[in-house]
């Protein structure tokens, strides 16, 4: 009787840490898709835009932006305008030397004054 008990235990155990996995999974799958949802964008998006259009008119055309990502798309890339307020995101296109590439969008008295890319560290 103990046996089958301590079976009865073990396969309890075992059905709750793996329902615990499987939600864990789900979660993790969710974060990875809202992340891409808010951070990638069409390279046709990043060359349809130039410096000086109106900050309005190229944020229109661009994802939130707003990810738990967004310090690494930060780290490589070259320095700020000074007085701007930039956007990071991913681009869609295919990995260059299995490397994403960020594009980034600077904007400046309701102007872009940059856009810039660079491959992810």
């Amino acid at each position: 009787m103990a046996q089958r008990k301590g079976c009865l235990i073990g396969c309890g155990v075992a059905l709750v840490l793996g329902i615990g996995l499987a939600v864990l999974a789900v979660f993790g799958v969710g974060k990875f898709l809202d992340m891409a949802d808010r951070t990638l964008i069409d390279p046709e998006v990043y060359a349809a835009v130039e410096a000086g259009d109106a900050e309005s008119e190229v944020r229109a055309k661009l994802p939130s932006g707003d990810s738990f990502v967004k310090g690494a798309l930060k780290e490589g890339g070259p320095a700020e305008p000074e007085g701007s307020t930039c956007a990071w995101y991913v681009s869609g296109a295919e990995p260059v030397n299995g490397k994403e590439t960020v594009l980034r969008f600077c904007f400046k008295d309701g102007r872009l004054a940059e856009k810039a890319e660079y491959p992810m560290r």
